[in-house]
């Protein structure tokens, strides 16, 4: 079993920068790929990033390559979504949530935060 809380989402405007954390606990998290979702009003859930249990391999969406970096600390549980030139279209609900392997696909997460809401401002 893991647990999973995001924190760090709050208004920014566009061109800003925020950090979110996602912090766990339960056994063997650092067995686990993590990634982070988002859900905007009216939308499905979208794959924004993932890293692999080492840190040592990611993948990002499209629309945020270049924009956001995500990493891990394993000795502290945690992982990051770093988001520069943030746009009004990255505004939603972001999520991280873990499972064996690699997936963009939100359905194949097995544990999920509770998420954490990032407003973009224009």
């Amino acid at each position: 079993q893991v647990q999973l809380v995001e924190s760090g989402g709050r208004l920014v405007q566009a061109g800003g920068s925020l950090r979110l954390s996602c912090a766990a606990s339960g056994r063997s998290f650092s067995s686990y790929v993590v990634g982070w979702f988002r859900q905007a009003p009216g939308k499905e859930r979208e794959f924004v990033a993932y890293i692999n249990w080492s840190g040592g391999s990611t993948d990002y969406a499209d629309s945020v390559k270049g924009r956001f970096t995500i990493s891990r600390d394993n000795a502290k549980n945690t992982v990051y979504l770093e988001m520069n030139s943030l746009k009004p279209e990255d505004t939603a609900v972001y999520y991280c949530a873990a499972r064996f392997g690699g997936s963009y696909d939100p359905y194949d997460y097995d544990y999920w935060g509770q998420g954490t809401q990032v407003t973009v401002s224009s």
